[in-house]
């Protein structure tokens, strides 16, 4: 009976690594071991900075709305604080596009909850 060397299974897997550690520099694209674990740490980073990205964005969009609601003489905190009581479901994401594209609109949100 002839040896069972894997064959298309075990050629795939490895063409999958292959794959993934192109444009890696010196023996982590050439050397099997070397190539396995430069592409396991790139997937664990790759990981967790799809989770961080979330909190990059969170972390930009209080920034741009607390710069905005500033100059027109209220801060983050009040801010948000003023929307909560006014009932103001606006999310982060939203306020801050607010700001950027339509200062007007913004300029009537911050009102809102400088009135409440």
């Amino acid at each position: 009976m002839p040896r069972a060397k894997g064959g298309f299974k075990s050629r795939h897997r490895r063409d999958r690594i292959r794959k993934h550690a192109k444009g890696f520099r010196g023996g982590r694209s050439k050397l099997w071991k070397s190539m396995v674990e430069a592409v396991h740490r790139k997937w664990r980073f790759a990981l967790f900075h799809r989770r961080k990205k979330k909190s990059d964005f969170r972390g930009l969009w209080i920034i741009r709305i607390n710069a905005a609601a500033r100059a027109l003489g209220v801060s983050y905190s009040r801010l948000i604080g003023g929307l909560s009581k006014a009932n103001v479901a606006l999310d982060r994401k939203i306020l801050s596009d607010l700001a950027i594209s339509d200062p007007n609109a913004f300029q009537k949100v911050v009102e809102a909850a400088r009135s409440s």
